[in-house]
């Protein structure tokens, strides 16, 4: 082979090198097909060549094979996890690779507000279709209402476990940080007591107003007379949608503190943080009586005259709206 002819062969084949490089490269590099941003799930024990075909069927790559050889040379060897992922549109195929090796799952929330009953707590994470499997409903009083994240697959039963984790801690917490002389004896006392506190005020400034009311009615062995507990043996806390008749009222049960004194048997709905620790530091006063001001608080007042006074005014706030 003379001269020439070597290098025009070496030639050949540094084109075809390059070639080759540029196709590897470039179907790697270079923008994917995918229009539109989309979720992508990869499963638990997914293979490579697996998540390929899918790939390429959703329309996120341009060919399984390609992908999975590329993967293969230039992927770096970390493994692909399981998860709900974000695939933006025009992403490479490095690109796509690379998000499905990261833990960058998409997490997704569920809200439990306070004062929502176990009953409800069970429903919402039920109405969850990303979850998967069944769950009891809850004790009353152990789940802290927060948002909490979770992932696409995950079991309900997993996400109720954190949620009941996070009252556990925060109640252990709030408990060692009690003030001296606390009405309430142990920390399940305090989460029943604010329970109550919980349902009956939805101004987060009185909450240490109202536990010091009830704190003052537990010490002096006086009825609590708070009407979610009379709801609560009837509806386990959701919504009673009607007004309390006379023989709830005077029903005897476990929970019904207008028939008993001292606290219910057990919590009659899963209080926040801001209700446990009002309980457990309670502001220093003399009220022992309440009724709402019309403003969506209540006034307090410390003897029976002037609750009965602060009624009749109540009343004349309710007959001028022609609710009575």
């Amino acid at each position: 082979m003379t001269q020439r002819r070597k290098a025009i062969a070496a030639g050949l084949a540094a084109l075809a090198l390059l070639a080759a490089a540029l196709f590897l490269f470039g179907g790697w590099f270079g923008s994917g097909p995918l229009e539109k941003d989309r979720t992508f799930v990869v499963s638990t024990g997914d293979s490579l060549g697996a998540v390929a075909q899918r790939l390429e069927k959703e329309g996120i790559i341009s060919s399984a094979g390609s992908f999975s050889l590329r993967a293969r040379l230039f992927g770096g060897g970390s493994p692909i996890k399981a998860g709900e992922f974000l695939i933006p549109a025009g992403a490479s195929a490095s690109r796509v690779l690379s998000i499905i090796q990261s833990d960058d799952v998409i997490r997704r929330l569920v809200t439990i507000p306070e004062g929502m009953p176990s009953i409800m707590v069970r429903e919402r994470l039920m109405a969850q279709p990303q979850l998967t499997g069944d769950i009891p409903i809850p004790a009353e009083g152990s789940v802290l209402p927060n948002s909490y994240d979770f992932e696409r697959g995950e079991t309900r039963e997993a996400v109720l476990r954190r949620m009941q984790t996070a009252m556990s801690t925060t109640l252990a917490e709030a408990w060692a940080k009690r003030a001296p002389g606390s009405v309430v004896k142990t920390a399940q006392e305090a989460v029943v007591l604010a329970s109550i506190v919980e349902k009956e005020t939805g101004k987060p400034s009185e909450r240490r107003m109202v536990a010091g009311l009830y704190s003052n009615r537990v010490r002096k062995g006086m009825l609590l007379q708070a009407d979610p507990t009379i709801i609560y043996p009837i509806t386990q806390g959701k919504p009673l949608g009607r007004r309390i008749r006379q023989s709830e009222i005077q029903a005897v049960n476990g929970y019904n503190t207008y028939t008993m004194t001292g606290l219910p048997k057990g919590p009659i709905t899963n209080p926040g943080k801001a209700s446990i620790e009002a309980v457990l530091n309670p502001a220093r006063t003399g009220a022992l009586y309440m009724v709402a001001d019309g403003s969506g608080g209540h006034q307090f007042s410390e003897t029976l005259e002037q609750h009965n006074a602060a009624v009749e005014k109540w009343f004349a706030i309710r007959r001028a709206r022609g609710e009575m």
